[in-house]
C-alpha cells in the first residue's frame, strides 16, 4: 500500500476532507483559501478532530480516569485551551509549558509537573504553583523540594512519586520504564529508603505515577501496563504507607504513519483498561486516576502544508522541492526507525485515486537529509501545488530544528466552527535575529 492510498479504521477522525473540486478542505474551506492567507509551509489544525477524538475517548474511558493532554506532544496554547474547554487538565515539564497551561485556561489544580532534571528556578516555582502535585523523578530531587518547601513555609506540598517498575512491557516505539532509565526512581531503591521517605517534613506523597513508554498499537500492551501499574501502586502504597490520593498510569497511545500499521481499537482499549480501572476503584474509591495522552489527542488532527517550488530529474529520480522540510517536521524522518518510512503523504491540490508520480519530497534545506518522504505515490505534480503530510498534529515544530538555516519556524492555523485563525505566526527576521548582540569588533 502507498502513501497516498494510506487507508486506516476511524476515517471519521481524519482531518479534513476533498470537496467535488478535488482540493482539500477543513470545515469547508478550501486549502488554497488558507495558503493564500497565511502563507505557507504551516501546520493546520481541525478543532473539530480534536473534538471528536477527545470526546470519543472520555465517552468510553471509565469515569474515574481524568484525560491529561502531554503539552510536548503539541504546546500551541489555541490547542491546549481548546481541549482544556473540553475537559482536558495538562501534563507539563518547564516553565514555558506552566505557564501556557496556565494561560490556555487549565486549573493549577488541574496541572501535574514532571521530568527527571528539573532546574532550580522551576522547583523554586514549583514549590508555590499550587498544582495538583509535582512528580518527582529521584530521591535527591525529593530533598531538594522539601527543603524548598520548609524554606518557604510551604505546607503538605503534594508530591506522587515517578517509579521505574520491575516489570518489563512490550509494543511501544520507545520504551521508558522496565529498564534502567533516567525516569522515576526505581522500586527496590524506594522500599530501601522507607525511613528517608517517612522523615520529610514538608512534603506530602499523595501517589505514584509510572509510564511505560509511548506509540503503542496494540491495545493489549497497553492494558497489560495499566493493570500491572495498578497493581504494582496498591502493593508499594501498603509496603511504603504512601496513600493513594493520586494514581497517573501513563498513556502512550500509539498512531498508525506507516504502511503495514493500524490504529488502536479504542474500543476494545477502552474496555481492557476500564476492567483494571473498575477494580482498583472499588478497592481504591477516592483515588483520582490520571491517563496522561499527547500524540493520541492531537495527531490525527493536524496536517503540514507546504507548496511545490520546483519539480526535477536527477538520474532518472523524479524530485519534488517544496518550501519546508525537516526543518518543521523531523518526525517525518521516521519516528524511531533506522529504516526512512513514509508518514500518510497526498496532494492537497489535486487529490484523486490515481497516481502518476512516484518522486522523493523534499525541503528547501542544504542537506540531502531534508526528505520528507522517499518513493511517494502522488497524482501530477505542478510548481505551486500544495502537498499535505497527514496525521502531524504532534511533535511538529516542538521536535524539529526550526533555527536550521534560519527559516525559523512556520504558521499554525486552526480551524474552528467553520473559521480558519492564525493560532501562530510564522517566524520573521526580528524573530530569529532580536535576540543576537553584535559586539564590537
Amino acid at each position: 500500500m502507498t502513501s497516498s492510498e494510506f487507508r486506516v479504521p476511524g476515517e471519521s477522525r481524519l482531518s479534513g476532507e476533498f470537496g467535488v473540486s478535488g482540493e482539500f478542505q477543513v470545515q469547508g474551506i478550501g486549502v488554497s483559501e488558507i495558503a493564500r492567507e497565511f502563507g505557507t509551509p504551516l501546520y493546520l489544525y481541525d478543532a473539530e478532530v480534536l473534538r471528536s477524538t477527545y470526546q470519543e475517548l472520555r465517552d468510553l474511558l471509565h469515569p474515574a480516569v481524568d484525560i491529561f493532554l502531554s503539552l510536548k506532544a503539541n504546546p500551541n496554547i489555541s490547542v491546549c485551551g481548546y481541549l482544556g474547554s473540553l475537559g482536558a487538565g495538562a501534563e507539563v515539564s518547564s516553565l514555558v509549558e506552566l505557564h501556557t497551561a496556565r494561560q490556555a485556561g487549565i486549573r493549577p489544580e488541574d496541572t501535574i509537573f514532571l521530568g527527571p532534571g528539573k532546574n532550580t528556578a522551576e522547583l523554586e516555582e514549583l514549590v508555590g504553583a499550587g498544582l495538583h502535585a509535582i512528580v518527582v523523578e529521584s530521591l535527591e530531587e525529593l530533598r531538594i523540594i522539601d527543603e524548598l518547601a520548609v524554606e518557604r513555609g510551604v505546607s503538605d506540598l503534594p508530591v506522587i512519586l515517578r517509579i521505574n517498575p520491575d516489570f518489563h512491557t512490550k509494543g511501544s516505539g520507545l520504551a521508558m520504564g522496565g529498564k534502567p532509565r533516567q525516569f522515576g526512581i526505581d522500586v527496590e531503591i524506594l522500599r530501601q529508603n522507607q525511613r528517608f521517605l517517612k522523615g520529610l517534613r514538608r512534603v506530602q506523597l499523595t501517589g505514584l505515577h509510572a509510564y511505560m513508554g509511548t506509540r503503542f498499537l496494540k491495545h493489549t500492551d497497553i492494558v497489560h501496563n495499566t493493570e500491572q501499574i495498578l497493581e504494582t501502586a496498591d502493593q508499594l502504597s501498603d509496603d511504603l504507607g504512601i496513600p493513594l490520593g493520586t494514581v497517573d498510569f501513563g498513556g502512550g497511545f500509539g498512531i498508525a504513519y506507516f504502511d503495514n500499521e493500524t490504529d488502536l481499537d479504542v474500543r476494545a482499549l477502552a474496555a481492557g483498561i476500564n476492567d483494571a480501572v473498575a477494580k482498583f476503584h472499588d478497592k481504591h474509591p477516592d483515588t483520582r486516576l490520571i491517563n496522561e495522552l499527547g500524540r493520541y489527542l492531537t495527531a490525527m488532527a493536524g496536517t503540514y502544508v507546504t507548496k511545490v517550488l520546483y519539480v526535477k530529474e536527477s538520474m532518472g529520480e523524479q524530485f519534488v522541492v517544496a518550501d519546508g522540510g525537516t526543518n518543521h517536521h523531523m518526525a517525518a524522518v521516521g519516528v524511531g526507525s533506522f529504516v526512512k518510512r513514509n508518514f500518510p503523504i497526498r496532494s492537497l491540490t489535486r487529490y484523486t485515486d490515481e497516481a502518476e508520480t512516484v518522486c522523493t519530497l523534499t525541503g528547501p534545506l542544504c542537506t540531502p537529509n531534508d526528505v520528507i518522504g522517499k518513493k511517494v505515490r502522488l497524482p501530477r505534480v505542478e510548481p505551486g501545488d500544495l502537498i499535505g503530510v497527514e496525521r502531524s498534529g504532534a511533535y511538529g515544530p516542538s521536535a524539529s530544528p526550526g533555527l536550521f538555516l534560519s527559516h525559523g519556524f512556520p504558521a499554525e492555523v486552526m480551524v474552528h466552527e467553520g473559521k480558519a485563525h492564525l493560532v501562530r505566526r510564522r517566524d520573521v527576521v526580528d524573530d530569529l535575529l532580536g535576540k543576537q548582540h553584535l559586539i564590537d569588533f
